[in-house]
């Protein structure tokens, strides 16, 4: 499924660089150049050590980070409790929090939550999890975001057969206004793979945090705009 014109001029398309790939030595100095360079979210990486076998920050960590950077803050909590910390992370600046299907605590439960809280509501699946899962509850987020690699560590090859489990969420959306989001393995090799099979939301780390960080979102746009065509 290649995205037709009239999709193109609803869709919103949207940059959110990982600060998994940022140097946490000059964390002040690599967000805010992610700010500066035009990027129009920050896509923050909760990892708990358990879900997947890393570990990175909590609540505390991105309640400094919202003082420094105004970007809204796209949270992706791949913990396996997600219920006992989806208050803490609405309250330390999240804006959209995304929770994976695949974990111990309820789905909806958790969607319910992340509303209440006063945050835009995400799901996330694996490579390895069937899309319909997604069914049932995609009346009541505001985006799905899809895995290209298997997630607890930046700098891998995105997975090819990613590319039709996009297609078919994007076509399990149709006319809803959701979001579909793609992290993993996206450079400026396979972006417009991405973009073409429904993708409207980019995350990319290492790719984007090698070199100049303006110049490296400015050539992701000019990428997104000719697969779109």
């Amino acid at each position: 499924m290649i995205i037709n014109k009239r999709e193109v001029l609803i869709m919103n398309y949207k940059i959110s660089p990982s600060m998994l790939s940022a140097d946490f030595a000059n964390l002040d100095r690599d967000l805010k150049s992610v700010e500066a360079g035009g990027a129009d979210w920050l896509h923050v990486d909760v990892m708990d050590g358990h879900f997947v076998p890393n570990i990175t920050i909590g609540p505390d960590q991105v309640k400094c980070l919202r003082k420094t950077i105004g970007l809204p803050f796209d949270v992706h909590l791949m913990i396996s409790e997600p219920l006992k910390y989806i208050e803490r992370f609405a309250d330390a600046g999240a804006d959209i929090i995304t929770v994976h299907v695949e974990v111990e605590d309820d789905t909806q439960e958790c969607i319910d939550l992340i509303k209440k809280s006063g945050c835009k509501a995400s799901l996330v699946i694996s490579p390895d999890t069937p899309i319909d899962v997604l069914a049932p509850f995609i009346d009541d987020i505001s985006m799905i975001l899809v895995m290209g690699v298997y997630p607890g560590f930046g700098g891998q090859k995105y997975i090819p057969e990613t590319t039709e489990r996009l297609k078919g969420i994007r076509a399990m959306i149709g006319g809803r206004d959701v979001d579909l989001e793609i992290d993993g393995g996206v450079n400026f090799e396979t972006l417009s793979t991405v973009v073409e099979a429904g993708a409207n939301v980019i995350v990319s780390g290492s790719c984007l945090f090698s070199g100049d960080m303006k110049e490296n979102i400015s050539h992701f746009r000019k990428i997104m705009d000719g697969a779109k065509k």
